[in-house]
């Protein structure tokens, strides 16, 4: 095993989060009189690996954001494990075991590489135990490591990705949700950006990946919904969707 592997598996063996199933039932989200998200139901076992693709404007980052609270939205049901989502506020998803990396990163630009790292563990106390997961997480990105006295502006866009992804994991998340990892990187950081996520999904942690990159997300994930004006149209086993040729159709029109 590597040390990333090691690391990773130390965040979810010590987190105090149970590992719990996403459910969303019949989601529905509007925007003044526009329909973004149409009755949309998936599920995100316990230590699945799963994913949202959809070309752009699907409607597919308007259904994570309604899953974390981010938007207005109705549902049949919406819970994590005994958790019902729709009754909890945004801020407090996070407290019950839900890690969050949205896109475009939004990483704090003025602050260092440890700082944001930090700021990812808010809602517990600074102690030794938090140095030490942010040790793991150098352990995970060892650039990050090298670079934890730099400003986080001062970053790449990859290195800012893996900035992003190492925050949210300092929250000891048992599902991981990551909005389009791969926007703007290099197919040599989208390989090191799905490297990671199958090291955490190894580890135990679900993850729940939402993206444009069908490639990346079949290489990802092991079962995924192919979404398409709002509605999932497909849903299967990643194996079975990448020769799909309803899933050419709906990202190539043809």
């Amino acid at each position: 095993m590597t040390d990333s592997y090691t690391a990773a598996h130390r965040l979810t063996s010590t987190s105090g989060h149970l590992p719990a199933k996403l459910v969303a039932d019949g989601l529905f989200v509007n925007y003044g009189g526009v329909a973004a998200v149409r009755g949309v139901s998936f599920a995100v076992d316990i230590g699945q690996s799963v994913g949202i693709i959809g070309a752009n404007g699907a409607g597919k980052t308007s259904t994570l954001k309604a899953v974390l609270g981010l938007v207005h939205r109705r549902a049949e049901k919406l819970a994590y494990g005994d958790v019902d989502l729709a009754r909890i506020p945004a801020r407090k998803i996070v407290r019950e075991g839900i890690g969050y990396v949205p896109e475009g990163r939004h990483v704090f630009g003025g602050l260092s590489v440890e700082k944001n790292l930090l700021l990812g563990a808010y809602i517990q106390r600074w102690n030794a135990e938090t140095k030490a997961q942010v040790a793991e997480i150098y352990d995970i990105f060892p650039v990050l490591g090298q670079m934890r006295t730099r400003l986080a502006g001062a970053l790449s866009g990859g290195q800012q990705q893996m900035l992003a992804i190492g925050r949210a994991l300092m929250s000891k998340p048992r599902l991981l949700v990551l909005d389009e990892p791969s926007m703007g990187l290099s197919p040599k950081l989208v390989d090191e950006v799905l490297a990671v996520v199958k090291r955490l999904n190894a580890a135990d942690m679900a993850i729940l990946l939402v993206e444009q990159n069908a490639k990346l997300t079949f290489e990802a994930t092991t079962y995924c919904y192919v979404m398409e004006n709002g509605k999932i149209e497909i849903e299967g086993t990643a194996d079975d969707l990448r020769t799909d040729p309803r899933v050419r159709r709906i990202y190539l029109g043809i």
